[in-house]
């Protein structure tokens, strides 16, 4: 960092730094993410703000002779990047199986990093930054959008009270390629029945359709209702 600074050095930092921040804001609200346009820009705009001003004060005499007390101004972004860390923790939520908001927790650090580059004058490692960061988060959404992982569902069925039996429900379960971990019925009535099956797979996130399975199982005529409720 330079040891004076002027307006324009000022001024081209924030301006990157807010491009920066707009730039992979849109990005993100685009798709509906929590941390959009404004939430980055700022967080983005604060890291910058905190390097400048830790900069102006590196002109500062950091303990005159007969003082014990030490200047540390790097602690002033170490703080911010800590701040930023309950900020992304608050930013994950967790539903069931389902842990959300990761990338966005992600997201505002790597927001936070490009902007104490920018304030602190590293232009081109600023750049090469926020163009890696756009390129994990634009470019490799296709990719990550078609990846297997694991997915859950629930299957509810009202049934007769005997029929069709649980093996026979489980084999046409596994036989379709998904893994049983839990079951439970509960009778409504001496002529009917409720299953619940929690049910595991591996495939693409976000596909909503509902298995071919499920129509079979709902043709049985001693099945009342089948229900598929993705976790």
């Amino acid at each position: 960092m330079p040891l004076t600074l002027t307006w324009q050095d000022i001024a081209l930092r924030l301006a990157l730094s807010g491009a920066a921040g707009a730039l992979i804001g849109l990005d993100r609200g685009e798709h509906g993410r929590p941390a959009g346009l404004r939430t980055t820009l700022l967080v983005c705009l604060a890291a910058a703000v905190a390097m400048i001003q830790t900069n102006l004060l590196l002109a500062t005499r950091g303990r005159p002779a007969d003082s014990f007390i030490m200047m540390d101004l790097m602690r002033l972004p170490l703080g911010i990047l800590t701040g930023m860390g309950f900020i992304g923790g608050g930013a994950i939520l967790r539903r069931d199986n389902l842990v959300l908001g990761v990338t966005t927790a992600a997201t505002l650090w790597f927001v936070t990093v490009v902007g104490l580059c920018f304030g602190g004058g590293q232009i081109e490692l600023g750049i090469a930054s926020f163009a890696a960061g756009m390129i994990v988060l634009s470019g490799l959404r296709w990719i990550d959008q078609r990846m297997k992982r694991e997915q859950y569902a629930t299957l509810y069925m009202t049934t007769e009270r005997d029929e069709p039996n649980q093996e026979k429900i489980r084999a046409t379960l596994q036989g379709a390629g998904y893994k049983v971990n839990v079951a439970s019925v509960a009778y409504v009535n001496p002529q009917q029945r409720e299953l619940e099956f929690r049910l595991q797979w591996h495939g693409i996130p976000g596909v909503a359709d509902a298995p071919s399975f499920l129509r079979d199982l709902a043709s049985d005529p001693h099945v009342m209702a089948a229900q598929w409720k993705l976790s």
